[in-house]
């Protein structure tokens, strides 16, 4: 299992803070999350087509990121500053 938590914007369009996943074996890595989680559906595709980063245990993550079982996954839109 992993956790893979969902924050912002992110979090209201696709109405779930968190989740508990069963990690399947074609999740290796963040993009293979990524997109194991747009395939849901369309209102979900439509959500990880925007630029999201990624965090991995709470450490910034790129998207060949390894994920294996236990890990927390976080989502979350481009922070701006001002």
């Amino acid at each position: 299992m992993i956790t893979v938590r969902y924050f912002a914007q992110l979090k209201e369009n696709l109405d779930c803070a968190e989740e508990q996943l069963k990690l399947q074996t074609e999740i290796t890595d963040v993009q293979s999350l990524q997109h194991f989680l747009a395939g849901r559906d369309e209102h979900w595709q439509r959500s990880f087509e925007q630029r999201l980063m990624a965090a991995v245990n709470q450490e910034m993550a790129q998207s060949d990121t390894p994920i294996k079982a236990g890990d927390e996954v976080a989502f979350f839109p481009p922070v701006t500053g001002g």
